[in-house]
């Protein structure tokens, strides 16, 4: 009898210790998404490192990139199980421009994985496989989706980082440039520095056919470094967030709407000869859920 409750008590024992380490590494997870925050000097870089075109004497590589911004990135949402981060570029005192969004959430089933053409395709992962992992959920400036991976964070050896691969849209750097190819294979890796953080990424340009048959282009190196400096610079940006907000709050929520209904996404890529961000960026903050819910509504197919 002795025996049998020595080994229950172990059991518990090992249980407790257990869930006990997944909830402290869980909380070195959202530690580190949240110091993703703040105001940063950004450099953003990037060069094609190898090209596999057919026709190499006539191909044009990318040009390489070397620039430069203020950003500030908002907390929006902060619970147990999700983290939401917006940027917002700081291109001017009198200039904020919306950039991308990621939203972190733990132990996610539900991924919306690009395909090709402005279409992504809806897919349930089995929760063994995303046991203690967060997805990235990546979306355009109009929170329309942009790309999404599940992964773990490692902490180790004072190293913080996730990694992931994933396919995505064309940057913007490269949308309105090349139409040579139509997918960017993307592996991102998020790594917490003492003076910020870096976004470092190998890329791979991918030409997709209808029957999702691959041809690589062309490789590409990227690295942006977010060196955080004092929130005070960005207060440009601040203000504009909280002048806009609850415009941007109105677009999710029906993003959220669709998203919701767990199905593969086939977007129009213009309406009226504009693009969504070009509707959207236009309106006064003040505009009313019913006309952010009509313009995205013109664009699901």
């Amino acid at each position: 009898m002795k025996t049998r409750k020595s080994y229950l008590t172990a059991v518990l024992v090992l249980t407790a210790s257990i869930g006990f380490s997944q909830e402290n590494k869980k909380q070195q997870d959202i530690q580190s998404i949240k110091s993703m925050c703040g105001c940063y000097e950004v450099k953003f870089n990037f060069t094609e490192t190898f090209q596999y075109a057919k026709d190499t004497a006539n191909y044009k590589p990318s040009e390489t990139k070397h620039e430069s911004a203020l950003e500030w990135v908002a907390l929006l949402e902060d619970t147990p199980d999700k983290i939401m981060l917006q940027h917002l570029l700081i291109a001017g005192p009198d200039m904020i421009i919306k950039h991308w969004r990621q939203d972190w959430i733990y132990e996610n089933a539900d991924l919306y994985s690009f395909y090709k053409d402005n279409s992504w395709k809806y897919s349930k992962l089995n929760k063994k496989d995303i046991k203690g992992q967060w997805t990235q959920k990546v979306y355009q400036v109009d929170d329309s989706p942009r790309y999404e991976g599940s992964a773990s964070w490692v902490h180790v050896d004072g190293k913080d980082y996730w990694v992931n691969t994933t396919d995505a849209p064309l940057p913007r750097r490269e949308h309105t440039k090349r139409n040579d190819y139509n997918v960017l294979k993307r592996r991102n890796i998020h790594e917490i520095t003492k003076r910020g953080w870096n976004h470092e990424q190998d890329n791979v340009k991918i030409i997709r056919d209808n029957n999702g048959n691959d041809v690589v282009l062309a490789e590409e190196k990227g690295l942006d470094i977010y060196t955080k400096v004092a929130d005070s610079k960005c207060e440009a940006a601040q203000k504009w967030w909280k002048e806009n907000q609850l415009l941007w709050k109105n677009v999710r929520t029906k993003w959220d709407a669709v998203f919701a209904q767990n199905k593969d996404l086939d977007l129009e890529e213009k309406v009226d000869k504009k693009t969504l961000y070009s509707h959207l960026f236009k309106l006064k903050p003040d505009a009313p859920k019913t006309e952010t819910d009509a313009i995205i509504d013109r664009f699901l197919k």
